[in-house]
């Protein structure tokens, strides 16, 4: 399976994640939420690049192009969450977990440490 965002230039994962944040967009709604954006022809230009690579296609609305990611944000999430487990924690989920709750600014409420206890026990439960 490809592994999004691995074979993209910075500004090309900037722009698949604007995507992802917006749902959808035209080019020049792309540029605007680009930080330092390039010209309106090189986002074009790297929008039909990234069409090619498979990572966003286009419906027609009128004249203009509507831009999407061919990956459901779902999958992205834990196809890429796969990848910094493997890359960074040698695919120890429980490491992962360790270093994001050991980090001083992750501050977690009541109510998100009872959703991931829930998560766990159902994990057990499972057999996961």
């Amino acid at each position: 399976m490809r592994q999004p965002h691995l074979d993209l230039s910075r500004r090309e994962r900037q722009i698949v994640d604007i995507l992802y944040t917006q749902g959808r967009a035209t080019a020049a709604e792309v540029q605007s939420a680009l930080p330092d954006p390039p010209s309106y022809s090189a986002v074009r230009a790297m929008l039909r690049i990234l069409e090619e690579k498979g990572h966003i296609r286009h419906e027609q609305d009128g004249p203009r192009y509507i831009y999407l990611p061919t990956v459901a944000p779902e999958r992205a999430q834990k196809t890429a969450l796969r990848h910094v487990l493997q890359t960074f924690f040698n695919g120890s989920a429980e490491q992962a977990l360790s270093a994001l709750l050991d980090e001083s600014d992750t501050r977690l409420s009541d109510h998100e440490l009872d959703r991931l206890a829930n998560v766990i026990d159902r994990a057990r439960r499972s057999g996961a």
